[in-house]
């Protein structure tokens, strides 16, 4: 194969990869070691690698912040580069019309995801700001609702 044929199949792979941000919100980084019965006994970065494995040909990126302003900071910088965003506010689903609006502010499709199913929770969890400003919403399928949301923005 010609050096020149051998580039153009790799740009042509570079061009059809997908990118897809995961953007995680408060606690998420204790996944594995906070309440087990609720969440699970697995660390997001153990299902990231396995995600990643399962879907080689997607370019995943990954960002976790307790801190809403870097949410949205994220969620500005990717939102224009990335080809869908894969979010799980935690906590602040149910309080940050900020984060709401930065989902509306972007170009790039977002897909809410939340591991247990927030409605069948706390009445307080009932409220969410940002599903309106979302593709859809994911819940209740534990790490799972990470891949459908994924398998939602790959088709």
């Amino acid at each position: 194969m010609a050096e020149s044929d051998r580039l153009s199949r790799q740009r042509a792979y570079f061009v059809y990869m997908k990118c897809i941000g995961i953007i995680n919100g408060p606690n998420l980084n204790l996944l594995g070691k906070r309440e087990p019965g609720i969440y699970g006994n697995k660390s997001f970065e153990e299902f990231l690698n396995h995600l990643k494995e399962s879907y080689p040909d997607v370019e995943l990126r990954y960002f976790q912040s307790n801190v809403e302003g870097e949410l949205i900071n994220k969620l500005h910088e990717w939102g224009f580069v990335c080809d869908g965003i894969i979010l799980n506010g935690g906590g602040y689903t149910h309080t940050s019309v900020a984060l709401g609006d930065a989902i509306s502010s972007i170009d790039t499709p977002v897909v809410e995801v939340h591991l247990s199913n927030i409605l069948a929770r706390e009445e307080f969890r009932h409220v969410d700001h940002i599903a309106r400003s979302c593709k859809g919403s994911i819940m209740g399928f534990g790490m799972e609702s990470y891949r459908l949301a994924l398998i939602s923005l790959l088709h």
